[in-house]
């Protein structure tokens, strides 16, 4: 098995290790479903509310997508404004490094005052949990622009905005793709939070449902749903990401 082949299984062999040491645990300790329920339970619990999880699942996935776009359109609108202009760096980065540690279930309440219990706070507390990650490396990306570069294009005739849009912004396409990365996990994680305090659908409803009927691993099935969509939803954009900045990686690629 070669290195590439060996850097291609080895996740799920680590996977696989995990689960069978849960299950060797559950069984040998006798732990109680109830408490902690192994993966075979785990996995029989999901076949037996497939339809429900499914249902679950689907309003979770559109609900976080939605919210995910808009923190995709605001994130590069004031990643760009961040990035191309020193005072508004100086002003606005500052006021949005503080936002950012808010923490995000504490606006759930106050959405539900403003939208009501439904779609509305679990589509903006993705968008608040996720927009962050986006400006931030959009951000980053122009402002790092060499200045030796910016200083050879500018004696060759280029205007700020030409430096921007023809170079600043493609040099930051490989920041973006990472903050999409992270940014479609965190906005999982805010969809799932609000679902538990705001919602009656929903991957984070189905948890707080199972858990107070004792269905653990149901809930856990739930947890392992959330987990695969991120995962999946993440793998996408490196996916396209190799395909559309291959470029950026070609250091990397002999190795």
């Amino acid at each position: 098995m070669n290195k590439k082949q060996v850097e291609l299984w080895s996740p799920w062999i680590l996977l696989v290790t995990v689960i069978a040491l849960w299950q060797i645990i559950c069984s040998v300790f006798s732990i109680s479903e109830f408490i902690f329920p192994s993966p075979l339970r785990i996995w029989n619990q999901t076949l037996e509310y497939k339809e429900l999880i499914a249902g679950h699942a689907w309003r979770t996935f559109w609900v976080t997508m939605v919210g995910f776009g808009i923190a995709i359109i605001v994130g590069v609108m004031l990643g760009f404004l961040i990035g191309s202009s020193r005072l508004a760096y100086s002003a606005i980065y500052p006021l949005m490094t503080a936002f950012n540690a808010l923490p995000k279930a504490a606006f759930v309440p106050i959405l539900v005052v403003w939208f009501g219990i439904g779609v509305g706070p679990a589509i903006l507390t993705a968008f608040l949990i996720s927009f962050f990650p986006i400006m931030v490396n959009i951000a980053t990306g122009l402002a790092t622009l060499e200045p030796e570069l910016e200083d050879v294009l500018r004696v060759l005739g280029a205007k700020r905005w030409d430096v921007l849009i023809k170079v600043g912004l493609p040099r930051s396409m490989p920041y973006f793709y990472a903050s999409l990365k992270v940014a479609i996990t965190l906005a999982f994680v805010g969809t799932t939070v609000s679902e538990m305090t705001a919602a009656n659908e929903g991957i984070g409803y189905l948890l707080i449902s199972a858990g107070s009927a004792m269905q653990m691993g149901l809930a856990f099935s739930g947890l392992v749903v959330v987990g695969a969509m991120a995962m999946a939803m993440y793998e996408l954009f490196s996916f396209i990401e190799k395909h559309t900045t291959g470029w950026a990686h070609r250091g990397s690629q002999g190795h």
